[in-house]
């Protein structure tokens, strides 16, 4: 494929296309956030993952304003579809992430699904929730080659010392 001026200009889209539309797409992000908040945790493609992991850092920015603000009551009212989370969001997910400045979402990619689309999925989840964590804390083996360098060499250096003291 040839390089074009063309294929370089974004012609103002900002955003994925997903959905019929724009407000095919408002929808489902507003339906992702939801679930996002009343589970702490969803399973869905990488894209929409990808896509509403943004979302999902600005409503907990607005909501760590408190309840109180206007704005952020605005928000949350639009953003969630189901009217009895918009407390959960203030009240527990809110006072959660306080003392957090960096992200309060992760994202873990999962198998392929296994029907014919083949998607690539991914679980975006709140940090801190009560569910046992996705990712494994990958252990330090000893069969590692660089582990293994590093016992020759520690070995080494004994038989040196015991060597020098002979």
């Amino acid at each position: 494929m040839r390089l074009s001026l063309p294929a370089l200009i974004s012609h103002g889209r900002v955003a994925r296309r997903m959905g019929l539309g724009p407000l095919s797409r408002i929808n489902m992000l507003r339906n992702l956030l939801t679930g996002l908040v009343r589970h702490e945790r969803i399973e869905t493609t990488r894209a929409r993952a990808d896509e509403v992991q943004f979302y999902a850092e600005k409503l907990i920015d607005y909501a760590k304003r408190g309840d109180t603000d206007e704005k952020a009551m605005k928000m949350a009212s639009f953003w969630m579809t189901e009217k009895d989370l918009v407390p959960k969001l203030f009240k527990v997910l809110a006072p959660r992430f306080k003392d957090y400045d960096k992200k309060y979402t992760r994202m873990a990619r999962i198998p392929n699904r296994e029907n014919l689309d083949r998607a690539a999925m991914a679980v975006l989840e709140y940090k801190g929730n009560p569910y046992p964590p996705l990712v494994t804390v990958k252990r330090d083996s000893e069969n590692t080659l660089l582990n293994q360098l590093l016992k020759g060499y520690r070995d080494e250096k004994a038989q040196e010392a015991i060597e020098k003291t002979k």
